[in-house]
């Protein structure tokens, strides 16, 4: 009762700022970004932020399969299922599963999400959510040789795969028209190459990604609502990464939108609300690099389905 009673909106905003602002003074020389883009990421914030379990008060679960650069041999793909729904009013619970694959390494993430919601003005509630789970990881050399393995002391040692914990965190505000999240979904720093696990170690490890994300909610009209929105990618030593999005929702039904990825690729973003319960959406992007000469751009398609075990209905559209 105190906390709702003294924190406001002002401070929850200071807090927000706060954190993007020791974020990004705080990231350090490292590892390039490892960790998979998402085209459609506004709608699969759990992937990178645990703070947002439960937040849209049913249980949610959500399909993504991208496959990134087509027709360029060896490229990304990743495939994602995240589930999560609130349990009373302060608690949600999740569940991220990813596997990506980037030639000749693959990864199984699965990771148990939990948020704490504490209401911080009438219309706004304020989360922080913690993170934890394994990362299932291989490096499959042989596929880099052309036959003799021995061939090339670079790949001495053969195909490998290790089992790597780790944990992250996030905080997430929200209301019904503006949310603002930052977070850290992997915190320890593991050594990848073929050895024991090193927290913080060498060269040839995990590096650490730190997400900002942000959008607010504008009525056009009676049947046309307007959802800029942002998300910021800091890594180490990789070059600092934005997707800047406008959306629009046209009779409760179609979201079409476009983005621009700073230095990188722009593309469009295609969704449809079949029922209250089910949607459906296709991502595209092409990359405005050297790359685009050898690939024919990025293809991304989701599935959500809501379901509530409560007497009410699920509530559409849901904006965010």
């Amino acid at each position: 009762m105190i906390l709702q009673k003294y924190i406001s909106i002002k401070s929850v905003k200071l807090l927000a700022l706060s954190i993007l602002i020791n974020l990004i003074c705080n990231t350090q020389q490292g590892i390039a970004q490892q960790d998979p883009l998402y085209t459609q990421y506004m709608f699969n914030t759990l992937a990178y932020n645990p703070a947002y379990a439960g937040s849209r008060d049913v249980l949610s679960i959500m399909a993504l399969s991208r496959h990134q650069w087509v027709g360029f041999e060896g490229a990304p793909s990743t495939q994602t299922l995240t589930a999560h729904s609130p349990f009373g009013e302060k608690v949600g619970l999740g569940l991220t599963i990813t596997h990506d694959q980037l030639d000749p390494v693959q990864q199984t993430g699965i990771y148990v999400d939990y948020a704490y919601r504490l209401r911080v003005s009438d219309n706004g509630l304020l989360a922080f959510g913690l993170k934890g789970g394994l990362n299932f990881y291989q490096n499959n050399l042989s596929k880099l040789s052309t036959g003799n393995i021995n061939d090339d002391p670079a790949l001495n040692g053969g195909d490998y795969s290790k089992t790597l914990p780790n944990f992250g965190f996030g905080v997430y505000y929200y209301s019904k028209r503006f949310y603002l999240g930052a977070s850290v979904p992997k915190l320890l720093e593991n050594k990848l190459n073929n050895g024991d696990i090193e927290v913080l170690g060498e060269s040839g490890q995990e590096a650490r990604h730190y997400f900002i994300t942000s959008g607010l909610i504008f009525d056009l009209n009676n049947h046309l609502i307007f959802k800029p929105s942002i998300l910021a990618r800091i890594t180490q030593a990789a070059p600092f990464s934005m997707d800047i999005n406008a959306n629009f929702l046209i009779k409760e039904k179609l979201w079409v939108g476009g983005f621009y990825r700073i230095k990188e690729a722009f593309g469009g973003i295609l969704q449809y609300q079949v029922t209250n319960q089910l949607k459906v959406g296709y991502g595209y992007d092409m990359t405005t690099s050297e790359l685009s000469n050898y690939n024919s751009g990025s293809h991304e398609i989701m599935l959500q389905y809501e379901l509530s075990f409560t007497k009410d209905k699920v509530q559409c559209p849901r904006l965010f």
